[in-house]
């Protein structure tokens, strides 16, 4: 398959994605880098009639735990601190197998890149929580919520944590044990 060509539009055939570990890389650096301000900075600020307060993600599920929504403060925890920082892992460990030729199970390999890409959207859920607080709740001077900037890194850390998960070429999991046996 080296220089074959599409018998429809002339271009050329690639068995593998080009630089797919350098790109996955990229993006895990990118998405980490900006879980830091996420988690630092505050994801929300609630005004209301004589008071104020900013929240970043672990003071938001600690007011949701001590305000008794200990369903939905755990939610909150495992969207935004479990999720993230196992998929961050996990593609690390995927990355560096790859890299370094570590032995791992294939199958093992494949399950793990999978879940990587189904949890990763869950994330999100934090975004979408603090777009619909700030739509729905807007009484003026009586309680407002705007965003944070730590809201806008968390979305940018989930979308490049995606784009690693996908850019990973799933066939080189498998070559790299091929090619040990």
């Amino acid at each position: 398959m080296h220089n074959r060509r599409c018998d429809r539009c002339g271009a050329k055939l690639q068995s593998r994605k080009l630089l797919s570990l350098q790109r996955t890389w990229a993006f895990l650096l990118v998405g980490i880098f900006a879980y830091i301000p996420a988690n630092v900075l505050p994801i929300m600020e609630t005004k209301w009639l004589g008071g104020s307060s900013n929240d970043t993600i672990i003071s938001g599920v600690v007011a949701l735990y001590e305000s008794g929504s200990i369903f939905v403060s755990l939610v909150v925890f495992v969207a935004s601190v479990v999720i993230p920082v196992s998929k961050f892992i996990i593609i690390i460990g995927l990355a560096l197998t790859l890299q370094l030729g570590w032995q791992w199970s294939e199958h093992a390999m494949h399950r793990l890149h999978a879940i990587t890409e189904v949890i990763g959207r869950w994330s999100m859920i934090d975004v979408f929580v603090v777009a619909v607080l700030v739509s729905l709740i807007q009484l003026g001077v009586f309680l407002s919520i705007t965003p944070g900037a730590g809201i806008i890194s968390f979305g940018f850390s989930v979308v490049f944590t995606m784009f690693a998960a996908t850019s990973i070429d799933t066939r080189l999991l498998w070559d790299a044990q091929t090619n040990e046996a």
